[in-house]
Parts: structure tokens; C-alpha cells; sequence
């Protein structure tokens, strides 16, 4: 099996991670936090431990503004959610995922807010000029995908983030397809809160997720529960990262986020030199034999959307899956304003998405399959 859907969660886990995680399960079984006997605060010890790797990572002030969540979708919703303004406007991108614009929407028919969509004029991604264009008197949050999972577009978090500080808004970025790809530091973007999701670019188990926040703005809870502490009380305690983390959080999950990082750390030059290099030979080919792709040619970040013909994205991603056993995700991405801009609202689009464990000659059978699933369909 061929497995290019990277985007969705990548398949092959490095080693250390496999091994973080069975640790966990062995050794880290317990509670954490939650009991005062020495197997609850080893866990807790360990979980702390990996909270700071995050904050260093991404250069937060303090481990306490790291939130571990369910998948990033909760770490957004945590963020827009939390920090709804009444009669406020929110501004995102052609690119966001529903995670995205399905809660704006929510809070746009309660009539709690309005929101807009910053459509990109350059074809490599969201400018500040996007953004500018868009902006109300009443605007109070900027939501940024970082790059886009449909087709790589990047957006210029840094101008934007700069933007947002001067002119006080809450700039939230969707890191979930660029985080172990890139290097983010969220007090030189200016970002106020960033999402990731672990078992993408960090290779760890899936449903881990992270709300990293800098010092600024603070979101209200969307859950409540038990955090371990203040429990004769009925509201929720005020201090982070316990404000934001009702319920038991995942020790063997936060464990392999660890080591996901550790990994992508120490090899962090390879993966994007691999991502380059896969990304530019499977545009370059696809290019030549004629085959429509909706991915820029300089855009290398791993992930390559095109269609064959008007044949439907999920025909084609059904035969590659069947005929040659490689798998791609056909459809619309859970991304329908970036199909709208793309004009792939009738067949969607087939998407490619590669990671550092994909090999050259993978991406040469996948060329070959798309070569005779074209000549067939002539």
C-alpha cells in the first residue's frame, strides 16, 4: 500500500513515538493530577514535562498557556467560542476548514456575531492586503489557516500577526497542516493563539490536539468538569491551564505528542528538504502530462491537489485506492469556501499529501496510475 493522505493523519508513526506511547500504557497508567499517591504524580510530573516542551517549541511565555485537547477542532472551537464579542465581526479565509466555519456559523445564527471571508488575490496565498480589504469597524478577531488542506496555500502570518497587534485583534492561526512543518515562534508572528494537531505534522497517535496561547487574550471555558482541583467548588477554578481542560486528558497521547516533537526537532532540515523535493517532482510530472493541479509549482509544503478530466475527485481517488492500492482523499476536504474559490464545487478535487516517510518511488506509481487512469478516460 502507497499511503498519500497525510493530511487527514499521517499513517507511519516513527519508532519513538510507538514507544512513547507503550510506555505510557506500562508505566504512566495512572491518573494525572488526580491523587495524591506517587503513581498520579509521576503522571502528572510527566505530562508538565511534555506541556513544557510544548511551550518551548513554540516559544509561549509560560507552559500554564498550553491547552491539550481532544483534536485541534476543540482547540478552535476553545478559541472562537471562548472569546465571542456580541454584536462583534469575525474575519477568516477562503481557506479555513470547518472547524473553523462551522462555529462561526453557529454563532451567526444565534445573532451573536457576524463574520466575512478574506478571499486571496495572489495565487500563493492570504496576503495582509486580503485581510485589509475585509476588515470592519467592529471586527475583533483575524483567523488565519496557516496553509490550506486543500492545496497548500500559505498565509502570511507574520505581516498579518504584526497587523493584529497594532490594531488590537485577536489573531488566531490554524496551525493543524503546518505545525512540524514550520518553525512558529507565536510571539514573533504576534499570534494569539495557535492550534495544532499531533497526529500530523508531529506523527503522534490521533485525538491530541493543543491551544497554545500567548499572554494577551484569554478564553472563557466551552467545557466544564473536573480539573483536579478546587473540587468543593461548582465553578470552574480561574487559574490555566485547569480552566481549559475539564476531564481526564490522554497520558499515552500526550506522550506520543512528545516524542512527535522530539522527532520532528532532530530532524526537522530532512523533513523539509524530502517535502520539497517529493512536492516539486509530483507538480513538475503532473504538469507535463497535462494533468489540472490546483497546487502552485513553487508551492512545496507536501500537499497537491488536481483533477483528471471531469472525472469526479472520488471516482478517481476510488480507483487509485482499488486498481493500484494507493491512497489519496477525493471530495471537498471539509473545506467548501476554498472549493468555491478554486471553481471545484462539481467534482471537488483529488489530493495528495505526502510526509517524510513517503518515498520517490511511491510518488512515481502514483504518476504512472494517474497516467493510465487519463489515457482510459481518453
Amino acid at each position: 500500500m502507497i499511503y498519500l493522505d497525510n493530511s487527514a493523519s499521517t499513517f507511519i508513526k516513527p519508532k519513538e513515538v510507538i514507544k512513547a506511547v507503550n510506555d505510557s500504557l506500562l508505566y504512566f497508567s495512572a491518573n494525572p493530577g488526580r491523587s495524591g499517591h506517587k503513581a498520579s504524580i509521576k503522571s502528572a510530573m510527566k505530562v508538565e514535562e511534555i506541556r513544557e516542551q510544548v511551550a518551548n517549541h513554540f516559544n509561549t511565555p509560560t507552559s500554564q498557556n498550553v491547552i491539550f485537547t481532544n483534536n485541534c477542532t476543540n482547540a478552535l472551537n476553545i478559541a472562537i467560542l471562548g472569546n465571542v464579542k456580541e454584536g462583534g465581526h469575525i474575519l477568516c479565509t477562503e481557506n479555513e476548514h470547518n472547524s473553523v466555519l462551522r462555529p462561526l456559523e453557529h454563532l451567526k445564527q444565534l445573532g451573536l456575531i457576524e463574520y466575512s471571508i478574506a478571499y486571496q488575490q495572489n495565487p500563493h496565498g492570504i496576503t495582509l492586503d486580503d485581510i485589509k480589504k475585509e476588515l470592519r469597524h467592529n471586527t475583533y478577531m483575524v483567523i488565519c489557516n496557516h496553509i490550506s488542506n486543500v492545496n497548500g496555500s500559505i498565509c502570511d502570518i507574520d505581516a498579518i500577526g504584526n497587523y493584529c497587534k497594532n490594531n488590537n485583534l485577536i489573531f488566531l492561526v490554524d496551525g493543524a497542516q503546518s505545525c512540524g512543518h514550520f518553525k512558529i515562534d507565536i510571539q514573533k508572528s504576534n499570534i494569539d493563539f495557535l492550534t495544532i494537531a499531533g497526529h500530523k505534522g508531529f506523527y503522534a497517535p490521533q485525538s491530541i490536539g493543543c491551544l497554545i496561547m500567548n499572554d494577551k487574550y484569554k478564553p472563557n471555558p466551552i467545557t466544564f468538569g473536573g480539573t483536579g482541583t478546587n473540587s468543593l467548588e461548582l465553578i470552574q477554578p480561574e487559574s490555566f491551564p485547569e480552566k481549559l481542560e475539564s476531564g481526564t486528558i490522554s497520558t499515552p497521547l500526550i506522550m506520543g505528542l512528545g516524542a512527535g516533537i522530539d522527532f520532528v526537532e532532530k530532524n526537522f532540515n530532512e523533513i523539509r528538504n524530502k517535502l520539497d523535493d517529493l512536492t516539486t517532482y509530483l507538480n513538475f510530472e503532473l504538469e507535463k502530462i497535462g494533468i489540472k493541479c490546483y497546487t502552485e509549482p513553487e508551492n512545496s509544503f507536501g500537499v497537491i491537489a488536481f483533477n483528471i478530466g471531469d472525472l469526479d475527485s472520488g471516482e478517481v481517488a476510488s480507483i487509485l485506492n482499488e486498481k493500484y492500492d494507493i491512497c489519496v482523499r477525493g471530495g471537498y476536504h471539509c473545506a467548501p469556501i476554498k472549493h468555491k474559490a478554486l471553481g471545484t464545487l462539481s467534482q471537488g478535487a483529488v489530493r495528495v499529501s505526502i510526509s517524510y516517510f513517503n518515498t520517490f518511488s511511491e510518488i512515481q506509481r502514483l504518476i504512472y496510475a494517474v497516467k493510465q487512469i487519463k489515457k482510459h478516460l481518453k
